[in-house]
């Protein structure tokens, strides 16, 4: 008989210590699923908020984990926690479309002044 896979507990820290879940996913599940998920189950009380999957970063074990990467993949540094539940920490970061248009706004030309001093 196929062994039925363990489901995997992940909640996510926000920035202010409040948290998004617990919630079981399969060890199948990609990175970018649970992203999908945060943005979904954002706290509509919160200053800072992601407007899609690529302005949130997540946080597992010291390293930001990849879109392409599953949960299976993450859980490896806590193998000795089986039925523990997972924090990840979540990071709200702009996305870089919107950063290079605030960036361009920064660059405007600005008015040069010299001032010199003859002794």
């Amino acid at each position: 008989m196929p062994e039925e896979e363990e489901l995997v507990e992940l909640k996510f820290r926000l920035y202010d210590g409040s948290d998004i879940g617990p919630f079981r996913y399969s060890p199948a599940s990609t990175v970018a699923m649970l992203k999908e998920r945060i943005v979904a189950d954002w706290p509509k009380d919160k200053k800072i908020a992601p407007k899609a999957a690529n302005d949130v970063k997540l946080i597992n074990a010291g390293k930001i984990l990849e879109n392409n990467k599953t949960v299976g993949q993450c859980r490896v540094p806590f193998g000795d926690l089986p039925k523990g539940v997972i924090t990840m920490h979540v990071v709200v970061q702009p996305s870089l479309a919107k950063a290079k248009a605030e960036k361009k706004v920064d660059d405007a030309p600005r008015k040069k002044f010299c001032s010199c001093s003859i002794l």
